[in-house]
């Protein structure tokens, strides 16, 4: 495993959303769902694809807090323009599990 330094780890912009709205992504090469999260004022609703299809139904994400990467440049995955990076880890099966808040914390809050 490579070490890195404090100062890579505080380039890493690390916050807190609350999922506004989620719908399958049929264009995506492998299932997944178009999500619009909300990171609060200072940073707004941003764009993202993600491969969740597995564990989650739409219903079941709106409203839930997430953690994502918002500081990557944008990516287009096929029609979409993704805005940010929602974080998760693979089961066993590889599934992907959501890294998610276990309570409530303001919307943007960054993970130190």
């Amino acid at each position: 495993m490579q070490e890195i330094a404090w100062d890579d780890f505080m380039k890493v912009e690390l916050r807190v959303g609350r999922v506004l709205s989620a719908e399958p992504f049929p264009q995506a090469r492998k299932p997944a769902f178009i999500l619009q999260v909300d990171f609060g004022p200072e940073i707004g609703v941003r764009k993202s694809s993600a491969q969740i299809t597995a564990l989650y139904t739409p219903e079941q994400l709106i409203g839930r807090l997430v953690v994502a990467v918002v500081n990557f440049p944008k990516k287009q995955i096929g029609p979409l323009m993704s805005e940010c990076l929602v974080t998760g880890f693979h089961d066993s099966e590889g599934r992907v599990t959501l890294c998610m808040p276990e309570n409530e914390v303001p919307l943007g809050t960054r993970l130190l």
